[in-house]
């Protein structure tokens, strides 16, 4: 059975939808009456959580779409989503995060399970399975008032014993201490599989910066990861440097990887340069079945070395923020990050 919850129809019941007398566009359908547009959207005060769905049963949710009025918001929010009545959310990552538009600013994304178009539509198409019930949140940090259209689209329905549950971390380290690396995840227990990595990377050295090696650490690995890529621009499917010749980093956007977002200095205020990077293993999960951490490192090129020597790795102190996604066998996990304040998300 299909459903869907919005600011039109709170709950999702069968033949709920539209019948809202008061809303955010009461005034602008004073003229139309009951039934034209009189809840699109929500306001979230400052300091205020909403929940945004709250469903009993057993079903999946096929697909969340929202936006946000102002942009700001998309760094000064917590999307969280609980499972089968844990108090403790599974996910918990700023709302822009969440759909590959960390900083604050409009990228186009064009993959399969995540699309963010024009201006800030974002959509998700994870597959979220619940056995009791879910229920979705959107916490407001900010000192201001956001406007929230969204929609929750899922099915009730039974669901396989062996379906996973879907889990999504935020960790930034502003900057990454000199000689160390940036974790991704750590300490996560249990049987399951990673499916996504999206890093908002600021970068405070000259120089190419995406040398760092992303490592799974996996069901017992110690000092060496089972799986190490060999760069952060091949693990997000670019190549020397992502940069063309003739006109230096280049974005794109595909089904399942991207660099989609650069955001060059203006010589005024943005004095670094910021991108936005997703990759979904979508088709090549990285299983494990009892523990999972992940890495990055902030890695760099310096000049050469003198006497025909080429260049050398050095290590950097960027400012990397990463979101994380996965499907675990168990509802909540021990191992989280504390929950981020305003200060942590914020923009610099």
């Amino acid at each position: 059975m299909s459903r869907s919850i919005s600011a039109e129809n709170f709950t999702g019941a069968k033949g709920g939808g539209g019948q809202a007398t008061e809303g955010t566009g009461a005034v602008a359908a004073s003229r139309l009456g009951p039934g034209w547009k009189i809840s699109p959207s929500i306001d979230i005060a400052a300091g205020e959580t909403a929940v945004l769905a709250d469903i009993e049963g057993s079903g999946t949710v096929r697909h969340l779409w929202c936006t946000t009025d102002p942009h700001t918001a998309w760094r000064g929010t917590l999307l969280r989503m609980y499972w089968e009545g844990e108090q403790t959310p599974a996910v918990e990552v700023p709302l822009g995060d969440f759909f590959c538009n960390g900083w604050n600013t409009f990228s186009q994304v064009s993959s399969v399970p995540v699309a963010a178009n024009p201006n800030g539509g974002f959509n998700a198409y994870w597959p979220m399975p619940f056995r009791r019930r879910a229920r979705i949140t959107l916490e407001n940090l900010t000192a201001e008032k956001v406007t929230l259209y969204y929609q929750v689209d899922y099915e009730l329905d039974v669901v396989d014993d062996d379906a996973s549950y879907f889990h999504a971390q935020w960790r930034r380290s502003h900057p990454v201490p000199y000689g160390e690396v940036h974790t991704l995840l750590d300490g996560v227990t249990g049987a399951g599989s990673y499916v996504g990595t999206y890093l908002a990377w600021a970068v405070n050295s000259p120089g190419w910066w995406g040398e760092g090696e992303l490592k799974f650490y996996l069901d017992g690995d110690d000092a060496f990861p089972t799986i190490c890529g060999t760069g952060t621009e091949d693990y997000f499917g670019g190549a020397w440097n992502f940069d063309v010749p003739g006109q230096g980093y280049t974005a794109y956007t595909t089904p399942y990887l991207g660099l989609n977002q650069i955001l060059r200095p203006d010589g005024i205020y943005r004095s670094q340069q910021r991108f936005g990077m997703y990759r979904w293993h979508v088709l090549d999960p990285v299983r494990f079945s009892q523990d999972l951490r992940v890495t990055v490192q902030s890695l760099g090129i310096g000049p050469g070395q003198g006497n025909g020597l080429p260049h050398r790795y050095r290590h950097t102190s960027d400012d990397i923020a990463s979101t994380s996604l996965f499907y675990l066998d168990a509802p909540s996990s021990a191992s989280r990050p504390a929950p981020p304040d305003l200060l942590t998300l914020e923009v610099d």
